[in-house]
């Protein structure tokens, strides 16, 4: 089976063809559509929702087949299908570590009858009781008013996620955003490398497999080959593809993760999961 390759196809008929003993999966990153009738150029997203679950059903469980003992996922989805995401997984095979809450550092999204909108859940479960690999990584976020002294070795990082900021719409997207000629942004819904690089940091080591079924502007492709991890990226929109190829070929600035290095300084074995030395992509 080729490592280190981003392909244009359906995941599940990917992964209905790929023989588990071809494919040793240490970690997932899936960030699907949510079903909320976005605009794709190939995808459906407003299906009913049964059929959406099932679907998400039978990605997880081929991932499951596919993936090493102790292997781990990480599943991104809205607040509201929490419960959802919870069953599937469970009933795939997959045991529940954490619920992670990504707070994304940007306005709340306001509704006429609740609470407004501020985050969206991962969950992060494994396969078996407990993960093969979690390096325990610790940052050092600005202090609390509350806390009256500086911490001499920062503090481990924890299910609240509020130091990654969303790629939100427009200007405020930043540079790190891939944008078309005539400014547009590529894709709305682009993640951001920091919190792909939490992700691959946290749940594997270098040389493992991450992989990624619905790719769509391959950020954890991009994060995984500076990290020294293999890759495969499975996109059904072949100019998603097409992107992703190119970014992968040519390291942008805005892609590099070394200017995050020094947020995990403190980590003990940042220099065994980051080697500096194999962080660059080579053009």
């Amino acid at each position: 089976m080729k490592e280190n390759i981003i392909i244009n196809d359906d995941c599940v008929k990917y992964l209905s063809k790929t023989l588990k003993k071809d494919l040793q999966i240490d970690l997932s990153f899936l960030d699907p559509p949510f079903n909320q009738g976005k605009d794709y150029r190939i995808n459906d997203d407003d299906i009913p929702e049964e059929e959406y679950w099932a679907f998400m059903k039978r990605v997880c469980k081929l991932i499951y087949n596919r993936t090493s003992d102790g292997g781990s996922i990480y599943f991104m989805q809205r607040e509201k299908n929490t419960s959802h995401v919870m069953k599937v997984l469970e009933d795939t095979g997959w045991t529940y570590q954490n619920l992670i809450i990504w707070k994304k550092k940007t306005s709340a999204v306001p509704q006429n009858n609740k609470f407004g909108l501020h985050y969206q859940i991962i969950v992060f479960a494994t396969k078996g009781d407990k993960p093969r690999v979690f390096n325990k990584l610790r940052i050092n976020p600005p202090r609390l008013v509350t806390e009256k002294y500086e911490r001499p070795n920062g503090m481990y990082v924890t299910d609240i996620w509020d130091d990654i900021r969303e790629l939100t719409s427009g200007y405020f997207a930043g540079e790190e955003a891939l944008r078309q000629e005539n400014g547009e942004r590529f894709h709305k819904q682009q993640s951001p490398i920091s919190l792909l690089l939490r992700i691959i940091l946290s749940s594997s080591n270098i040389g493992d497999l991450i992989f990624d079924p619905f790719a769509g502007t391959g950020t954890t492709l991009v994060v995984a080959k500076q990290l020294s991890r293999k890759y495969i990226g499975v996109e059904i929109d072949p100019k998603n593809v097409d992107e992703i190829k190119n970014r992968l070929t040519n390291l942008r600035g805005s892609d590099n993760i070394e200017k995050y290095r020094k947020d995990y300084l403190f980590t003990e074995n940042l220099n065994k999961i980051w080697n500096p030395k194999n962080a660059q992509i080579d053009n």
